[in-house]
C-alpha cells in the first residue's frame, strides 16, 4: 500500500524486501482466501492499543477511503454476514495482490530475501541493510514487516529487533487472534470437534457473538479469536443459547437433547459434563434445572492459546508513544519509520487489521510525497 502510494516523481528507487518468494503470503490466506479487508463498523473500540492515536489514524484514511481506493483499481468487497459480521471480504485474496503487483511495477522486488540487520551510517546519513543476500542501502527505511504471528509465512522479530536497536520499548508480545486450549474439566469440548454453534461470549466486560467451533485441542471459531484479544488470565463465559431464555423450555415433555436448539452431540457431551440426566425437561428439579441453565453463562479459565503458528496477529508491539502520530516516524531515529502490526495496535477479528495497516500506509506515503 505504501509503495503504491509513493510519488514516483520523487522516489525513483524504491524497494521492498520480502522474506517471502512471493508477494503478499498473508493477504493470500486471510479470510479463507478470501481477504477480510475491512469492516463497515470500524470505530477505534474494536482496537487494543491507544485509542486516541487509533482514531486519528482512522479519521484521516476511513473504510470509505479504502473501499473507494479498491473499487478504482478493480477491487470490489462485498459484506458478508455469514463469515464475519459486518466484514467485507473480496472474490479472491488474489484480486488483491493482483492489484498492488500492477501498482508497484516500478518498484524493485527483493523478494525470497531475509533481513539481518539495520545500521545507520551516520557520517553518510544513510541506512545499511544486511540480508542474507547482499547490502542495500537506503536514505529512509519503512518497517512493515508485521510481528511474530504466522512463522510459516516468514514472520519474525525483525521489526521489534529493529525497534530495540534504536532505542524503542516493545510492550509485552502474545499470540491473538488464536483458538484456546483447555483445562481438564472442558475435555468434553475435545470429543465435539469440528461441530459449531452460534453464541455470544462475555470477556473484560466486553461481550461478542458468532459462531463457536469446538476443536482438538479446545475451542476456535470467530467468536473465540475475538475473545483472545482482551483475554488475559481467568475465566471466559459462553451463553450457548443468546436471544433465548431458558424458561422457555421447561415446560416441555420432550427428553433435553430434543427440546433444545442445539447439535445433538453438543448436548450429550453437555450433560455428561455435569452429571445429568437426558430426560424430561418439564420432569427436572429445581437443583437440575440450575445445572441446565449454565448453557446461559458457562464459565471457564483457558489453559491457554494455540500460539503463534495458529495466530493471526500478534498482541502488544513497539510503543505508540514513541511514534510520531501524524508520520508513523521514529522519535528515537530520523527516517525510520514503522507501520502495520509491529506497533502496539491490534485490531478485532473483522477486517479491522488490514483497515488499520492501510491507513498508517496511506498517512506515511503522505508524508513522504509532502518532503
Amino acid at each position: 500500500m505504501l509503495a503504491s502510494n509513493l510519488d514516483k516523481r520523487k522516489y525513483k528507487n524504491i524497494c521492498v524486501i520480502d522474506t517471502n518468494k512471493k508477494v503478499g503470503p498473508k493477504i493470500k490466506v486471510s479470510g479463507g482466501a478470501k481477504c477480510n479487508i475491512t469492516n463497515e463498523l470500524v470505530t477505534n473500540k474494536n482496537y487494543l492499543g491507544d485509542r486516541n492515536f487509533v482514531k486519528e489514524i482512522l479519521s484521516k484514511y476511513t473504510k470509505d477511503d479504502l473501499l473507494n481506493f479498491l473499487n478504482k483499481n478493480g477491487v470490489n468487497p462485498k459484506i458478508n454476514p455469514k463469515i464475519v459480521k459486518g466484514t467485507y471480504f473480496c472474490n479472491s485474496s488474489q484480486d488483491v495482490i493482483d492489484m498492488f503487483l500492477k501498482l508497484i511495477t516500478h518498484v524493485k522486488k527483493y523478494l525470497d530475501t531475509k533481513v539481518l540487520d539495520l545500521d545507520f551510517i551516520e557520517k553518510n546519513k544513510y541506512y545499511k541493510i544486511k540480508t542474507n543476500k547482499q547490502i542495500i542501502e537506503a536514505k529512509k527505511i519503512v518497517v512493515a514487516s508485521g510481528a511474530l504471528s504466522y512463522p510459516v509465512l516468514g514472520a519474525s522479530s525483525i521489526a521489534f529487533d529493529i525497534a530495540s536497536k534504536f532505542g524503542h520499548s516493545v510492550e509485552k508480545l502474545e499470540p491473538s487472534l488464536v483458538g484456546f486450549t483447555v483445562q481438564k474439566d472442558q475435555f468434553w469440548f475435545k470429543n465435539l470437534s469440528g461441530i459449531s454453534t452460534y453464541v455470544n461470549t462475555f470477556v473484560e466486560g466486553k461481550r461478542f457473538e458468532g459462531s463457536f467451533l469446538f476443536a482438538h485441542k479446545g475451542c476456535s471459531g470467530p467468536v473465540i479469536l475475538t475473545s483472545s484479544l482482551y483475554w488475559k488470565k481467568g475465566q471466559l463465559a459462553i451463553d450457548f443459547l443468546p436471544n433465548k431464555k431458558m424458561e422457555s423450555f421447561f415446560k416441555s415433555n420432550k427428553k433435553i437433547s430434543s427440546s433444545l436448539p442445539l447439535p445433538k452431540r453438543f448436548i450429550e457431551e453437555f450433560l455428561k459434563s455435569i452429571d445429568l440426566e437426558d430426560k424430561a425437561i418439564s420432569s427436572l428439579k429445581n437443583d437440575e434445572k440450575e445445572k441446565l441453565s449454565l448453557l446461559k453463562y458457562y464459565e471457564f479459565s483457558p489453559a491457554g492459546n494455540f500460539g503463534y503458528t495458529k495466530a493471526e496477529v500478534t498482541r502488544g508491539g513497539i510503543n505508540t508513544d514513541e511514534i510520531d502520530h501524524n508520520t508513523f516516524e521514529s522519535l528515537k531515529q530520523n527516517d525510520l519509520y514503522f507501520i502495520g502490526e509491529c506497533l502496539n495496535i491490534t485490531g478485532e477479528l473483522g477486517g479491522f487489521n488490514f483497515q488499520i495497516a492501510f491507513s498508517q500506509a496511506n498517512i506515511c506515503a503522505k508524508h513522504l510525497n509532502q518532503l
